[in-house]
């Protein structure tokens, strides 16, 4: 059974920030992004980030910048197909 998420306040949230002390400015750096771990189909994550995306969820915005590992022949249909799209009216 998986473990429900829990969202946690983050310390800027919950901590007053001192200006000027690099100690505390290093308690606030961003931490380092975990390593992918899961692996997981095309067909399965498409359909999830779709509703996502289509339902305006707003912690979809948090991964937009996460990177994804796809295999060589898949990159170059999404470049072929990123050329061939039409532009908006």
């Amino acid at each position: 059974m998986a473990v429900p998420l829990r969202l946690y306040r983050s310390p800027e949230d919950t901590l007053p920030r001192l200006r000027g002390d690099s100690e505390m400015d290093e308690l606030f750096d961003a931490p380092a992004a975990p390593e992918p771990t899961v692996r997981v189909s095309l067909r399965d994550l498409v359909p999830l980030v779709a509703m996502a995306q289509r339902m305006q969820f707003l912690w979809l915005k948090d991964f937009l910048d996460d990177e994804i590992v796809v295999t060589e022949d898949l990159h170059q249909v999404l470049q072929s197909f990123r050329s061939i799209q039409p532009t908006a009216a």
